[in-house]
Order: structure tokens, then sequence, then C-alpha cells
């Protein structure tokens, strides 16, 4: 179960990558382009916050239940133990948090987009929100383990 999580956690951060980026480019087209939020804007970022949930769900099973790098790493080293280690604290601690918090702003872009009044807003809060998670995400996706799960 560790394994087949890990693969789809790891090969689905390419589906959120692209939908971030093709989300990105065309809120900041309609944005300075001063287009309509129309039903496709609408529908790429639910399709880009969709994703980020999909991996913060298998994100969290992984930390949670299947992982010795999350929570069972804190529980069994222990906590002061997890800070001194860079890997222990990466992956029980800073990506956690750090991805937890991307998807939280790709939320409110959302939330924050449907709710401005006009498509400008619409555009522009989108384009800052995603921006914003996509640079968190970025920050922490394990680079070096691209090809992990395989």
């Amino acid at each position: 179960m560790y394994n087949f999580t890990l693969f789809l956690h790891s090969w689905s951060r390419w589906l959120v990558l692209i939908l971030a980026v093709i989300a990105i480019f065309k809120s900041l087209t309609g944005w300075l382009g001063k287009q309509s939020f129309s039903k496709q804007d609408n529908i790429l970022g639910a399709s880009f916050v969709g994703s980020m949930h999909l991996q913060l769900l298998l994100g969290l099973l992984l930390y949670f239940f299947l992982s010795p790098m999350g929570l069972n790493a804190i529980q069994e080293v222990g906590m002061k133990d997890v800070m001194k280690s860079p890997l222990y604290r990466y992956w029980a601690v800073e990506h956690f948090v750090t991805m937890t918090l991307a998807v939280v702003l790709a939320q409110l872009g959302r939330i924050q987009s449907k709710k401005a009044s006009t498509d400008l807003m619409k555009h522009k809060k989108a384009f800052i929100f995603y921006t914003i998670a996509l640079v968190l995400v970025l920050s922490r996706v394990p680079w070096d383990r691209l090809g992990r799960g395989l």
C-alpha cells in the first residue's frame, strides 16, 4: 500500500504542475488582456485546486499512516531529533507544512476569484494566489527523487 500510494503521490505531481502553469498563464492573460472570466477559466481553476486536494489527500495518507518519514518519525525518533536531522525535518515538517499551506492558498485563490465582483479581479486574484501556491510547491518538491515510485 505504501509503494502504491507513494507512486500515485509522486507521479500526480505532474498533473498539479501542468494545471498550475496553465491556470496561472490563463489568469495572467485574462487579467492583462481584460478578458471575461469564462466557464473554461472556472473549470481550469477547479481542476487545478482539485488536483491539489488529491495530492494533499495522498500526502496525508502517507504522512499519518504509511510513511516512515512522517508522523511515524516524530513518534519513534522524537521531535527534537527530527528537527536535528535534515532528512527527517524535510519530510516530517517542511514538506508537509509548506505543501499544506500551498493547498490552502490555492483554495483561497479559487474562493476569492469566484467572489470577486469583476472579471478583471477574478483573473487577478486567481493569478496571485495560484502563483504563490505554485512557488511554494516548487520550493518543496523533492526534485532529486523525480523517478521515485517506479
